[in-house]
């Protein structure tokens, strides 16, 4: 029988787990889902390794690094791309089966970057180098300042996977980045094979707007929002600007589909995954929706290349109230000010561990 975690991919979508820990790793569970549930890549973010390393199993490796004289953020980017390596040469058979298309992991700068152009383009370099595995993307934020250190991380053949892009807009943006990259590296005489996905939270957008909305909008606004980011890309493919790059070799920046498990405990446990089965993208989910997706989970058909009935929906929710295009510009403002305590709440769980390992 074939799991509707398999159907995902006969539909031209990659689906990656959004979670890493050292159990994950260690008990064997990403090989078996790997095996068993067709995930073909993972993500990471601050939020995630806020969890990780609270967990007992860091403690060992803490308090040898400690030893060692690491501390601080050297200390946690040292544990955080020894499971990322881990995971990509897990991920590395699909990524050279697929030539690069797929089998990728994610780590992200330094969310407390996320409006310095500068500082983030650095870091981005670093850690690439640092993480030193050809499946790795790093994770830099789209927000207006991190578009140029997209562009510079492309031309400098950094792959990057986008994050905290919440509009159409948003993706637009990143992807004006992207190309803007690729074409310098033409210009340059270098390959313009460089790879990138870029983004799109979905989830966050039904949690914002729930409250203001009558009970037959719930839940659609994230959707129609994503429905509308799936039209431009596909126009985007479709565009002879695009068209000339791919006939000297480029890669398209797909679009992944992220924050994709339910936050509504009245809807449907995998509804963001049906609802956004689309070709040649990628469904980033949390290891719950995974779960529950592969036991019950149902397929509806894909997202329509021309965004479906999105903007009917947009258009009833702002009737409804919803300023939509003020909703996304404070949804990206309040994700990066989350993944910055995620990120202080970390540290600061780690500098407890390493106190007590001293």
């Amino acid at each position: 029988m074939t799991r509707t975690t398999d159907a995902l991919h006969q539909l031209g979508q990659s689906l990656w787990l959004d979670n890493i820990t050292r159990d994950l790793l260690d008990s064997g569970t990403l090989r078996r889902y790997i095996d068993e549930l067709s995930v073909t890549g993972l993500t990471s973010n601050p939020s995630i390794f806020d969890k990780a390393i609270r967990n007992a199993s860091y403690d060992q490796a803490i308090t040898t690094k400690v030893k060692e004289g690491k501390g601080g953020e050297d200390l946690f980017y040292e544990l955080a791309i020894e499971d990322l390596r881990r995971a990509a040469d897990l991920f590395r058979p699909v990524h050279d089966r697929t030539n690069g298309v797929d089998g990728w992991v994610s780590l992200e700068v330094t969310p407390t970057l996320a409006y310095d152009t500068e500082a983030t383009l650095a870091a981005t370099k670093k850690l690439h180098a640092q993480a030193d595995r050809p499946n790795l993307f790093i994770k830099i934020p789209g927000t207006r300042e991190g578009r140029p250190a997209i562009e510079e991380a492309i031309f400098a053949g950094v792959p990057v996977n986008v994050t905290l892009l919440f509009s159409r807009e948003d993706y637009l943006g990143a992807a004006e980045a992207y190309l803007r990259g690729i074409e310098r590296r033409l210009e340059a005489g270098l390959n313009p094979r460089v790879e990138s996905v870029a983004s799109l939270f979905i989830s966050r957008w039904d949690v914002a707007a729930q409250e203001k909305l009558p009970e037959e909008l719930h839940n659609r606004l994230g959707i129609a929002v994503a429905q509308q980011a799936y039209r431009a890309y596909r126009d985007l493919l479709d565009s002879d600007r695009w068209h000339r790059l791919a006939n000297w070799g480029a890669m398209p920046q797909r679009i992944l589909w992220a924050s994709t498990g339910t936050k509504d405990p009245a809807a449907s446990d995998f509804l963001y995954v049906a609802a956004m089965a689309s070709p040649h993208t990628v469904n980033t989910i949390p290891e719950k929706t995974l779960l529950a997706f592969a036991e019950h989970g149902v397929l509806n058909g894909i997202v329509s290349a021309g965004g479906g009935d999105a903007d009917e929906v947009i258009f009833r929710i702002e009737r409804s109230g919803v300023d939509v295009e003020a909703l996304g510009r404070q949804l990206q403002k309040d994700g990066a000010a989350a993944f910055v305590k995620s990120w202080q709440d970390m540290m600061g769980v780690l500098e407890t561990k390493i106190k007590a390992g001293k």
